[in-house]
């Protein structure tokens, strides 16, 4: 399972590491459905037990819910922009370092992981685009606009740690922390990746796309498998996002006692329990607040973390 060979700058692995990989990130989404489930419970007065079980009651549920069908929708296009999500969240993984094992380790990973974000705003639109349904149609409408008000900010603080590592290779990123995290230096551009993670993976307070005054938006006319693809790929994504800031921001799988690959799942486990808790206690921002926020706030604070971080490395 781990046997690996160089080649072109790529580690190249068994196809059996692949569906570990794909084992990890479906085994922690599930746990964070599990936590978003007990929270829930627990808010609304109900018992923490049920809410530990409503995932694998859902999953049951839907799978034996019939796919709903509209008149003149997109299907092909419903289907891709449905299913695309869990298969974005894995190709982002792939460039993560679990220890000394990697799926790609592209020369380019940072690249790489912003391409694959920008993917979800397409998949997020053709889910809304699909159905031919207004609800669904204006939550894509919706994620278009907040994409572009964390877009920006994201790429500024993916710059950082590239530029304090001198390399867009995510494993030099890594072990270029190894005296001190980035996260300590870098707070600025660590919460704003955050807060982007949260964006993509339409989560929390960035919700609005599916959100419950328009119906459920892009989730609308979903059912069956549809509908539990997509709820999967928001979790898978916000899985993916956690586990690319391990090597970014959180020193990779330096930490004593565990092994590396250990240290690089407990700390994406902590960081993906640490959004789910926050999120829900954070209300929703409309997408023309989030834009403001994005272009007033956010993007000067990132650049002047990029300029303490740039001056930083050319005075060595």
């Amino acid at each position: 399972m781990s046997e690996m060979s160089e080649m072109g700058g790529a580690v190249v692995v068994s196809p059996a590491w692949a569906l570990v990989a794909a084992f990890l990130v479906a085994a922690v989404a599930l746990g964070a459905a599990c936590l978003n489930g007990a929270l829930e419970a627990s808010q609304t007065g109900g018992r923490v037990g049920e809410g530990l079980r409503r995932p694998f009651v859902d999953v049951a549920r839907l799978l034996r819910q019939r796919r709903r069908t509209l008149v003149s929708a997109d299907v092909p296009l419903w289907r891709v922009g449905g299913a695309g999500l869990v298969v974005v969240a894995l190709l982002m993984v792939a460039v993560v370092p679990l220890g000394d094992w990697t799926l790609s380790d592209l020369s380019i990973g940072v690249v790489w992981f912003n391409a694959m974000d920008v993917m979800v705003w397409a998949l997020v639109w053709l889910a809304g685009w699909g159905p031919n349904s207004t609800y669904a149609l204006i939550g894509g409408f919706r994620f278009l606009g907040q994409a572009l008000a964390y877009e920006l900010p994201l790429m500024f603080a993916l710059t950082a740690p590239a530029v304090a590592a001198g390399s867009l290779n995510v494993t030099q990123v890594a072990d270029a922390q190894d005296e001190i995290w980035f996260v300590a230096w870098m707070p600025v551009a660590f919460v704003v990746y955050c807060a982007s993670v949260v964006g993509f993976s339409v989560w929390g307070p960035l919700s609005t796309a599916a959100g419950a005054d328009i119906a459920g938006g892009v989730l609308a006319e979903s059912s069956g498998v549809d509908r539990l693809l997509l709820q999967a790929g928001r979790y898978a994504l916000l899985v993916a996002g956690s586990a690319f800031a391990v090597p970014m921001f959180l020193g990779g799988g330096s930490g004593p006692l565990l092994a590396p690959w250990a240290w690089v799942l407990v700390k994406t486990v902590v960081l993906v329990a640490a959004l789910v808790v926050i999120a829900r206690r954070l209300p929703a921002i409309r997408p023309d607040k989030l834009a403001e926020v994005g272009w007033v706030l956010m993007v000067p604070l990132v650049l002047a973390q990029l300029l303490v971080v740039s001056l930083v490395v050319v005075q060595g």
